[in-house]
């Protein structure tokens, strides 16, 4: 067998619960080390109480813990250069550097690269003034879809079917200033038509290997109504992407845009994740992110069949096209239980009950919790992710809804319709 390793993990939500979870089924893997960590984390891992963002801070936990590698979560440190900072430092990471998560930190360094590659995607123009986007916005005259340029926590878009909202939305972003820097610019994009998608795949800036296909439930409320949230559940496999579109997907999305970032002098390595829309004239993409999606982590790894540090170690290495990686078949299905309030104001601090009830082959994912005097407490807005594996989409359904109900704590909310679009097909 291989040598054993020692893993840092970044971050402290339900995607690195679900990171360190299948960290620690490798038959390799000696220690996890998880910063700052969640309580759900903290029964699997050592977690230490250091931000995502301070990346001196996580330098230093790498060299004096000794680990082989660091696997960065959140979007935010990546943005930011960690995975520079730690290459500098001589330390083995996960993620792309500071200039390849632009893909995901810019939405107009996005677009423009899509623009130059010939890469799908919906039709946009960038703004670095508001009087001009306002212009742009009346002219326009149809629905559009108007984004803060930074990143913004999955709350910079505003898909606005009357120009009223638009202009709002271009007041808040640019004027208000309610994202902060992530406001300096925007773009405004025509609204696409059909049904959402989510593909990430592993890349090590020349080979693309994709991942099982997921769908996302943005929106608070049953029937995809009400806010856009962080996430409030999700499915895979997602019926909408067949064969022939996963095709197109490769040959016309992924690998050109991990070849063009090569071309461009910023090879791109880590988990690429491709948000995309299924129109009537095929796969477009809406957006990118530079990490893996959150709840989608939570139904793609327990997916996993093949050793997931095998397949970050080939990716760090830059063998990736010498990695077999499997999946299990059936399905998998993730609900969301937030507190009520969110995506606005929600009350923390509250006590969870009914985590021990759950049945085998369900998984509660924490996203939002904490110990607080060896009681386990509410603590974000998403609180826990329970997922469960199932033959099909509806027999995991069945499984994952007959688990949520067991977990109870003050003000808990979830959404009863995670998957059903599935079901429709």
């Amino acid at each position: 067998m291989s040598q054993k390793v020692r893993v840092l993990v970044v971050g402290g939500g339900g995607r690195e619960h679900t990171l360190v979870w299948k960290l620690v089924q490798s038959p390799r893997v000696e220690k996890v080390i998880c910063t700052p960590g969640n309580a759900g984390i903290a029964a699997l891992a050592e977690t230490l109480p250091v931000a995502a963002e301070d990346i001196a801070g996580l330098v230093q936990v790498a060299r004096q813990a000794r680990v082989d590698f660091t696997i960065v979560g959140p979007e935010a440190p990546l943005v930011q250069g960690i995975t520079d900072a730690f290459q500098e430092a001589g330390l083995r990471v996960f993620g792309p550097s500071r200039q390849a998560a632009m893909l995901e930190g810019s939405k107009a360094f996005a677009k423009d690269l899509m623009r130059r590659y010939q890469v799908p995607t919906a039709d946009y123009r960038v703004f670095r003034q508001p009087e001009p986007a306002y212009e742009y916005i009346r002219s326009l005259n149809r629905p559009c879809v108007v984004k803060a340029d930074g990143l913004a926590a999955g709350k910079g878009v505003t898909v606005a079917t009357e120009p009223e909202e638009a202009l709002e939305a271009v007041r808040l972003i640019m004027e208000d200033r309610i994202f902060g820097e992530a406001g300096r610019q925007l773009v405004v994009e025509e609204l696409l038509e059909g049904e959402e998608v989510s593909i990430l795949a592993f890349t090590d800036g020349k080979t693309v290997v994709p991942m099982v296909s997921a769908q996302d439930h943005k929106r608070i409320f049953d029937g995809d109504r009400g806010p856009n949230t962080g996430g409030m559940g999700a499915y895979s496999p997602a019926p909408v992407y067949t064969a022939a579109i996963h095709q197109e997907v490769m040959a016309k999305i992924l690998q050109p845009v991990v070849a063009a970032m090569a071309n461009e002098g910023c090879a791109y390595s880590g988990v690429l994740y491709a948000g995309l829309m299924i129109t009537a004239e095929g796969p477009k993409v809406l957006e990118f992110n530079a990490r893996l999606g959150d709840p989608e982590t939570q139904v793609v790894l327990p997916r996993l069949k093949t050793d997931l540090i095998e397949i970050i170690e080939a990716v760090i290495n830059g063998r990736l096209d010498q990695q077999p990686v499997e999946w299990l078949p059936g399905a998998a299905v993730c609900v969301v239980l937030a507190s009520e309030g969110y995506p606005g104001a929600y009350g923390k601090g509250y006590a969870i009950s009914g985590l021990d009830q759950l049945p085998s082959g369900t998984m509660a994912f924490h996203a939002g919790t904490d110990c607080r005097n060896g009681q386990l407490v509410t603590a974000g807005g998403r609180v826990l992710g329970i997922t469960a594996l199932g033959d099909d989409i509806r027999g995991a359904i069945d499984r994952a809804y007959a688990a949520a109900d067991l977990v109870q704590y003050q003000g808990c909310y979830y959404r009863r319709d995670i998957g059903y679009r599935a079901l429709q097909r």
